[in-house]
């Protein structure tokens, strides 16, 4: 059983708790029986998820968090790239920790890729209870609903 966390950041120094944001990917995946993965995190800017975005789901503008699934039989394998720059901007508006923000995007990325989606209203409200769920128990509280 393969249990492999690799975070890799853009930035020189972010105040980015690195052993927080594995704790928390550890726990997604205890909470939905993964026993072997690879999940990778990239954390960039806005000109590099722009392109991201463009590049692979044909958006034209940055974005808050982009996941990939490149999955097989036996193991599963996420990677996935979230906005620090944005998670920046949006802990100053909302009156949290930019750790929250991005705990919420890998939060969010990870769900995608554990099966939740948000195309609709209600998939959308049950997923974002489940985020928030999950970030109140790893001390973040309630990120996604207090916007």
């Amino acid at each position: 059983m393969k249990k492999s966390i690799n975070i890799d950041f853009a930035f020189d120094n972010p105040d980015i708790e690195n052993k927080k944001l594995e704790q928390l990917i550890t726990g997604i995946c205890l909470k939905f029986k993964q026993s072997s993965y690879s999940i990778n995190i990239q954390i960039v800017g806005d000109e590099e998820i722009h392109r991201a975005n463009k590049q692979f789901l044909s958006h034209d503008c940055p974005t808050d968090v982009i996941s990939f699934d490149l999955s097989d039989d036996d193991e599963k394998c996420f990677d996935i790239i979230v906005n620090y720059q944005l998670a920046q901007r949006k802990a100053k508006e909302l009156g949290h920790s930019v750790m929250a923000e991005l705990a919420l995007y890998i939060t969010h990325g990870l769900l995608h890729n554990l099966g939740f989606d948000d195309l609709n209203e209600a998939d959308a409200k049950k997923m974002h209870q489940k985020e928030d769920e999950i970030l109140q128990d790893f001390g973040y509280g309630i990120v996604y609903n207090s916007k």
